[in-house]
């Protein structure tokens, strides 16, 4: 086993020259009793936007802490160690900037034998260590709490989480070996593996105590001294830690395997084999089952060596830094202070996607919220699945019982237009049809005032066209959202030539208040999402109508990474939108976008796929493949990728060109929050980049210099 005190740990000090240092702060506390606490305070010295970061230095100044506390328990001066966070929050983490920085395995290496060298402190201090998990907790945030003898938590943190497997790495400083050991395989699994994979779910404090991550929560208002009183309680022994999730033998002997075999088969069914984190965490979780920490650490210590170094670790934070950098700056947006405050919404629909926006607007913005529609029985229909869904929230205990009511008490519905008279923003989900979008929209401008702002959530139309019959066309922002709606983190907020300042500075706010991430683009068709997907699409739809079976080009195109193949993404979003969306591009751009008569036939026929009774794909339907049987030049795989490749990197030189986003980074994070494009490719123009597609088609690059990632 490694001896991580014999390690020279400079070469890492040498990339921290920039590094924010978090330093340990000490002070003594008596508890009742007369036992004394010696109690470390986190803190970088910024305030709650730039949140405590464990970088080398940092890492380096707490292990020197607590070896000075070591002595000080030798010495009979202390009786216990506790590791707190400056108000609401522990650590956030690696300071990716720098683990992005490494450039070699045997840097790479000691990165992780770093954070083992110092969290292992916390176990071998001669005294219990505590750790009171104030607030946020990510990553190596959250390790810091594992390594100690016992965990107290903040009923209001925000997020708990290991997110690494998210960002192309796996939780490298005593999570995959830890964690485990203290909640179950399955618990475990859900933190390291599931949540990550799910747009980096996060942990509430009370979903996070549930799991048996802490000992023991309280609320925030008394969080500390709450937890050291706690702590004096365990340490004079009235108070037993019982760990109601720690695993026995016969999780050990009987569940442990199974639940890792379950797994790996869901991975390989929702992500395919590309990408390496997930799996390699998996092996982890796995080999926790036994054997030593020590043994436990230095597997992960040659896993984050392997992914920190790795082009998918560093496609991965490319896209991260898109998500959490750019997203919150949009480029193009108006001045903030032009937004108007929305005080009351009105949506024009009350069909599923209707209803679905009015949920979120009444749950995120918490303002009163009307539908309506042709008649009052299409309206009751909207609002019984609204207050439907307001009730399943409150069965799964996500909203308590008052807020349940007072949600319900916010939404109406209605038939006379003059309701939305006070209403500051109106947003149509009729049928995708011009001339249905033009007309609710002039005959609802009769009765709202002249500050109103108008949206449509058109996926294909112009926005400009949509606004033809307006007074006030300047009010009209496009505001697309993608299905479905309460998960999906991306809104495209359409600009059109005539659009104000103050209605997209509104549509901006907006969006920001339902916690999405938006992009603004030009009134151009299909947008951006919509736009590349036509082109994956069309492609594919001309290599199934020149004789290539579906199931060659699935396989063609599985390089790309998208979450699923044509066939499946086909299925989902219907065949008769998909043979409209071809439609809609071809006629805006003919010689560049194809359209598909036989798209059009499976649309008629009406399946595509067969699946069992739970909705199980098992194949391609037989009267399909009939359908589609005439082609008589099927293409190979190579040459339906290589086509799809310099299609798609023309087309988005094209749109750049345009100006329909500002930059390629735009695209790649619409292509992310809107598409499941995976973190591991690093986003559309990067790929392209890489496979000399930009190359062959413009003779440039997007990006200079290269960003690596899988070629």
């Amino acid at each position: 086993m490694t001896d991580y005190s014999t390690l020279d740990f400079s070469p890492l000090v040498e990339l921290s020259a920039d590094e924010v240092v978090t330093h340990s702060f000490v002070r003594d506390v008596t508890l009742p009793g007369g036992r004394v606490i010696a109690l470390i305070t986190l803190d970088n010295g910024r305030d709650h936007t730039r949140p405590n970061t464990l970088g080398p230095v940092t890492l380096l100044e707490l292990g020197k802490t607590l070896d000075e506390q070591k002595e000080r328990a030798a010495r009979k001066e202390i009786d216990a160690v506790a590791v707190t966070g400056k108000p609401f929050i522990l650590a956030a983490g690696a300071d990716l900037s720098k683990v992005s920085e490494v450039d070699s395995r045997d840097t790479a290496l000691l990165l992780g034998q770093l954070g083992h060298f110092v969290f292992n402190k916390l176990d071998t201090l001669g005294v219990p260590s505590f750790v009171f998990i104030n607030g946020l907790a990510l990553g190596g945030g959250l390790e810091i709490g594992l390594h100690a003898t016992y965990r107290t938590l903040d009923a209001s943190a925000p997020a708990i989480a290991l997110p690494e497997v998210f960002l192309g790495l796996i939780p490298g400083w005593g999570g995959a070996y830890l964690l485990p050991n203290l909640i179950g395989i399955e618990n475990a699994l859900k933190v390291v593996i599931e949540n990550p994979l799910k747009m980096n779910r996060m942990l509430k404090g009370p979903d996070a105590f549930e799991l048996g991550i802490a000992d023991a929560m309280f609320p925030a208002a008394t969080f500390l001294e709450d937890s050291l009183r706690w702590a004096g309680q365990v340490l004079d022994g009235t108070t037993k830690v019982v760990r109601k999730n720690q695993p026995g033998k016969v999780e050990r002997l009987v569940k442990w395997d199974a639940a890792i075999g379950i797994a790996r088969k869901m991975l390989e069914s929702k992500i395919g084999t590309i990408p390496k984190a997930p799996y390699l965490a998996l092996d982890l979780l796995k080999a926790a089952k036994s054997g030593t920490r020590a043994e436990g650490f230095e597997r992960e210590d040659r896993a984050l060596a392997e992914l920190s170094t790795g082009d998918q670790f560093q496609a991965s934070n490319y896209a991260f830094n898109l998500v959490q950098k750019r997203a919150k700056r949009p480029a193009g947006a108006p001045d903030k202070a032009l937004a108007q405050k929305v005080t009351k919404i009105g949506v024009i629909g009350a069909g599923l996607m209707a209803s679905q926006f009015a949920l979120l607007f009444v749950r995120r913005l918490q303002v009163p919220v009307v539908i309506t529609d042709l008649d009052q029985g299409r309206v009751d229909k909207g609002l019984d699945y609204i207050r439907g869904e307001i009730a399943t929230l409150l069965g799964k205990k996500r909203i308590s019982p008052d807020e349940a009511n007072r949600l319900n008490a916010l939404v109406s519905g209605t038939t006379d237009k003059r309701d939305f008279a006070d209403c500051d923003w109106v947003i149509e989900a009729v049928f995708e049809e011009l001339g249905v979008k033009q007309d609710v929209f002039a005959d609802v401008e009769q009765y709202i005032s002249e500050t109103t702002i108008l949206a449509t959530n058109t996926s294909s139309l112009s926005v400009e066209e949509i606004g033809a019959k307006l007074a006030h066309p300047e009010r009209l922002v496009g505001f697309h959202f993608f299905n479905p709606v309460a998960v999906m983190p991306l809104i495209e907020v359409v600009k059109t030539p005539k659009t104000t300042d103050e209605a997209l500075a509104t549509a901006m706010a907006t969006a920001k208040n339902l916690r999405k991430n938006a992009v603004i683009t030009r009134d151009t068709p299909g947008f951006v999402v919509n736009r590349v997907l036509a082109k994956v699409l069309g492609e594919a739809m001309f290599a199934v109508d020149s004789g290539t079976s579906f199931a060659t080009v699935d396989e063609a195109l599985a390089p790309l990474g998208l979450p699923m193949p044509p066939s499946q993404l086909l299925d989902l979003v219907g065949l008769k939108v998909g043979a409209h969306v071809l439609d809609t591009h071809h006629a805006a751009f003919p010689e560049r976008f194809y359209r598909s008569e036989n798209l059009h036939k499976l649309a008629e026929y009406g399946t595509l796929l067969e699946k069992d009774a739970k909705g199980k794909v098992k194949g391609f339907d037989k009267g399909a493949l009939k359908i589609v049987s005439g082609g008589k030049d099927p293409l190979t795989a190579d040459v339906i990728l290589r086509r799809l490749e310099d299609g798609l990197a023309d087309e988005i030189h094209r749109m750049l060109d345009d100006r329909v986003v500002e930059a390629p980074e735009d695209i790649d994070l619409c292509m992310i929050l809107g598409a499941g494009w995976p973190f591991h490719m690093g986003g559309i123009t990067p790929y392209l980049d890489r496979t000399g597609a930009s190359e062959r088609v413009f003779h440039g690059t997007f990006h200079d210099p290269e960003i690596r990632g899988i070629r």
